[in-house]
């Protein structure tokens, strides 16, 4: 089985059809980005609905457990999560709201510096402030796990500090080895190491590199070397991999309400809207080669159980139960 740490898009009966195909038993998805308390409760509202109407393929999880049982049943285990903190709308109480009505993951910031702390395009991080680390404690006790992936380094080890429990770069890599704002120092990868966090291993060409993305062995050799730096237990898969986007979507997640100008995201001027796919990566259904990837590239068959669905497992079953259910 398959987990992966962040898909983002328009989700519709046969995305969920391709997971399936692909041998993905488990995938965080992306219900908002820029959005508010009350549109992001629509969001969580199309998205019942939407696995309401796909039932017999896909079902949501709101713990370890399910996962892995919805997973192993041969659907997909669908773990609602936000790639910002806007959803929380600067009340600390809306946390434990959200969290129970089954958000899973929620980064705390996304692309700009937000009430919470730095983001990684900002000239300067400010590192994870006041209201941050109230947050994350708050996640801590709801059994919401802390997600960095577009959070500044500063923060984010500031985060990796405050947290009781790990933490995840849901979709990123390791800057060493491509270098972009997007992607994460070595420093960020040894205290995820060091705390019991987790770093999803990304497939987006932008952040991912041209030679990384050449061949599926290619891929994985990038995996194994991040491997190197953060130890077989602290990295996974987050491909990052988008469904039925258009311009508009692009743009919505680039410039959102906070500019009238172009923003590029991780792309730059004259590149395309939509970056290419890893040539190995051209369809959904493509993922099925990862695990052999892996076997390829040297993993056991321990190791590749660990990043194609272990790691996550782990972590999930650290963080989504609520201080409550722990004691």
């Amino acid at each position: 089985m398959i987990i992966d740490g962040l898909q983002c898009g328009h989700f519709d009966r046969q995305a969920f059809q391709s997971l399936q195909t692909a041998g993905v038993g488990g995938v965080v998805v992306t219900c908002g980005f820029w959005e508010g308390a009350v549109e992001s409760l629509d969001s969580l509202g199309r998205w019942r609905d939407l696995v309401r109407d796909n039932a017999d393929i896909c079902e949501i999880a709101t713990t370890s457990t399910a996962v892995k049982r919805i997973g192993e049943s041969g659907k997909v285990a669908v773990i609602l999560g936000y790639q910002n903190a806007n959803l929380f709308d600067a009340r600390i109480r809306f946390v434990e709201f959200f969290a129970e009505l089954g958000v899973r993951v929620v980064q705390l910031t996304y692309n700009n510096q937000n009430e919470l702390g730095g983001s990684c395009y900002e000239a300067e991080d400010s590192g994870l402030a006041r209201f941050g680390k109230e947050v994350v404690r708050e996640m801590n006790k709801a059994g919401i796990l802390v997600d960095c992936s577009h959070v500044g380094d500063r923060t984010t080890l500031d985060a990796i500090e405050a947290s009781d429990k790990p933490i995840a770069v849901t979709h990123a890599n390791a800057r060493s080895l491509f270098d972009h704002k997007r992607n994460k120092s070595d420093d960020v990868l040894k205290g995820l190491k060091e705390t019991g966090g987790v770093i999803g291993c990304a497939a987006y060409r932008n952040i991912t590199g041209d030679a990384f993305c050449k061949t599926i062995e290619a891929w994985c050799g990038m995996v194994a070397k991040t491997v190197d730096i953060a130890g077989i237990d602290a990295v996974a898969i987050g491909t990052d991999r988008s469904h039925n986007f258009t311009a508009p979507d692009y743009a919505w997640m680039r410039q959102g309400r906070w500019t009238r100008g172009v923003d590029y995201g991780a792309s730059a001027a004259g590149r395309p809207i939509k970056a290419p796919p890893p040539d190995w990566f051209q369809t959904v259904e493509d993922m099925n080669v990862i695990p052999n990837g892996l076997r390829s590239v040297g993993f056991s068959e321990e190791e590749v159980a660990k990043i194609t669905h272990g790691n996550w497992l782990r972590l999930y079953e650290a963080t989504f139960r609520t201080t409550t259910e722990e004691n």
